[in-house]
């Protein structure tokens, strides 16, 4: 399965035709990655922490290599793989390293009327967790889900997207040189049919991220093995300006959640829902900020992955414009040191009958949409088979909790937009169809652990009340213990 489809809306691909080679290719991976996980995860979390460390400061130490890497593959600005990857994935892997040994620590839980009893929580790995990972962030998004999965005890398969095979090739390296534990990342490369040959690989569990479309057909090949997923499926994120709101700020922010990384963003602002007191004020600014952009090596936005995706983007602006929308600036074709891109473009008198305002551009494109109110922002932004994330730009804290509680979103940002993905500690993750699961967070780590439950018996006693044969007052006992355990107003421990 290819993690490379756009995320516009597509027809579910039928599954792919597996050739020798790649079935081979996956199957030993597999079989590298499952003898590795019996030493990896008896080594206590401290120690797999320590070696993610390691392999943080491996990155580090070759980061020229990494960043020319991606940006080779990409046509991604240098400062944007350093900022928005390198820096959000270095900083994933500490908080996982320090949080790992606590939370996967046995804990004592309480055991009711069981008083005679321990009871105990463990979380322990799942086995050989396959993460397959897109081409817009291949650096970020293959390390985050790595690094939670390792430090839970798992060993991984990575299968990048076709489009930047030499990144995942490269974070492989990254663990393969590193002391006593050499294959506990495994990394296979190409097309779909390898994606789809690894999803139905037995492997433990599958963390995808990708289209809908394609997710649905991985969570389709996973069922029939029963391969319990995590899905990262893009979204169409709203951002909602109040009249309250900085205007500059708000402006600011649109600009950049828009075209970082040429619009190819799975939670980059896709669409803006402005109350008319200050649409005016927010759209001049907007403009202007546009404007400034400089779109070349070393400037501001980069090129985008293929002509594939400009393509994409130059349907929306035609479908808006077709439909009565007027273009503000931008909306044509553009190259960025000898690769496609696509101009920086606003689009202005929008509405959801159209594409910019319904499906997943994933290219440099801003709708801005005129509302005479929050309520009608609120049930605009929520008018959407999506819900990945939503920023929300207000100074009244009533108006903000209206909009944090209301909006259907996996993850919300006030006055800020995409920041929570840069935040190691909050989950990421969508609803409706912008996913299943999370990563990140604590959350992210449990993703990649089973529960076990362990009950101790502590009092000493050699038989139990209710071991055969069956004391004749047991019925009346146990009414009266029923009685003076649940009687009204008593504490439950």
């Amino acid at each position: 399965m290819s993690s490379t489809v756009t995320h516009t809306a597509a027809r579910t691909p039928a599954p792919a035709a597996h050739g020798d080679d790649d079935v081979r290719q996956v199957a030993e991976a597999v079989t590298r990655a499952r003898a590795a996980a019996t030493s990896w995860r008896s080594a206590p979390p401290q120690e797999r922490a320590k070696h993610l460390l390691a392999a943080r400061q491996a990155l580090l130490d070759r980061l020229d290599d990494v960043v020319d890497t991606v940006v080779a593959e990409t046509g991604k600005l240098r400062a944007e793989v350093v900022v928005n990857e390198a820096f959000v994935a270095c900083e994933q892997i500490g908080f996982d390293a320090r949080r790992a040994p606590r939370l996967l620590a046995p804990r004592r839980l309480a055991s009711g009327s069981m008083v005679h009893k321990r009871a105990e929580r463990r979380l322990e790995p799942l086995g050989v967790v396959a993460v397959i990972s897109p081409w817009n962030y291949p650096l970020v998004l293959s390390l985050g889900p790595l690094s939670a999965a390792l430090v839970a005890g798992n060993t991984v398969v990575l299968k990048p997207s076709e489009l930047t095979p030499k990144t995942g090739l490269l974070i492989g390296e990254l663990f393969s040189q590193l002391g006593p534990h050499p294959d506990i990342v495994q990394v296979v490369t190409g097309g779909g049919a390898v994606g789809d040959a690894l999803v139905r690989s037995e492997v433990d569990k599958v963390c995808f991220t990708g289209s809908v479309a394609v997710g649905t057909a991985v969570m389709r090949a996973a069922a029939e093995s029963r391969t319990p997923v995590v899905l990262e499926l893009g979204g169409k994120d709203p951002m909602i300006v109040c009249a309250d709101a900085d205007v500059d700020r708000a402006a600011a922010a649109a600009v950049w959640g828009a075209f970082t990384n040429c619009g190819q963003t799975c939670i980059g602002t896709e669409r803006v829902y402005v109350v008319s007191d200050v649409y005016d004020r927010f759209v001049d600014r907007v403009v202007e900020l546009t404007g400034r952009l400089r779109q070349e090596p070393g400037g501001d936005i980069g090129a985008m992955i293929n002509e594939r995706q400009v393509e994409v983007s130059q349907a929306h602006v035609a479908d808006a414009l077709a439909k009565g929308a007027k273009l503000a600036t931008g909306g044509e074709p553009a190259s960025v040191g000898g690769r496609p891109a696509f101009q920086p473009t606003v689009l202005l008198d929008v509405d959801h009958s159209m594409q910019s305002m319904r499906d997943e551009t994933f290219g440099p494109l801003l709708p801005i949409m005129r509302v005479e109110d929050v309520d009608e922002a609120l049930a605009l932004a929520n008018d959407t088979p999506f819900g990945l994330g939503a920023s929300v730009f207000a100074r009244d804290p009533a108006t903000v909790e209206k909009l944090v509680a209301g909006l259907e979103a996996g993850n919300v940002w006030v006055n800020d937009v995409m920041v929570g993905f840069a935040i190691p500690s909050l989950a990421f993750g969508g609803t409706k169809s912008s996913g299943l699961g999370v990563t990140h967070g604590e959350e992210g780590i449990r993703e990649f652990t089973r529960v076990k439950a362990v009950a101790y018996n502590r009092a000493g006693l050699r038989r139990e009340p209710m071991w055969l044969p069956l004391p004749r007052r047991l019925e009346t006992l146990a009414r009266t213990g029923m009685r003076l355990r649940f009687r009204a107003r008593r504490r439950d421990r």
